[in-house]
């Protein structure tokens, strides 16, 4: 985790303010009618995601890509649908949130 924050360029309040933020986007954008906080419902919990990529310093990109263009075949037959309308700010606010999530 400390290695995700390092790469954000914000600073701590800043980021503070990026993580509700991204948690209120989450809400507003529909990702928890599919996404649990901790288990899967449709697609895998918040912290499922997390624990997969904890160690991956390419993951925040990774997963800003897979939010807005969509992935099928990663967490089984489950689609990811394509979410266009999140602007790159966005999906890298909420790829940020879901890596900060705490282990299950």
């Amino acid at each position: 985790m400390l290695a995700l924050l390092a790469s954000l360029p914000i600073s701590a309040p800043a980021f503070a303010a990026t993580v509700d933020g991204a948690q209120a986007l989450a809400r507003e954008r529909g990702c928890l009618a599919c996404h649990g906080l901790l288990r899967k419902q449709v697609g895998p919990g918040f912290a499922q995601i997390a624990e997969r990529y904890r160690s991956d310093a390419a993951a925040p990109s990774r997963l800003a890509g897979k939010i807005q263009g969509g992935s099928v075949g990663t967490w089984g037959r489950v689609i990811m649908p394509r979410q266009p309308q999140l602007s790159d700010e966005e999906a890298k606010a909420l790829a940020g949130w879901v890596l900060s999530q705490p282990p299950p």
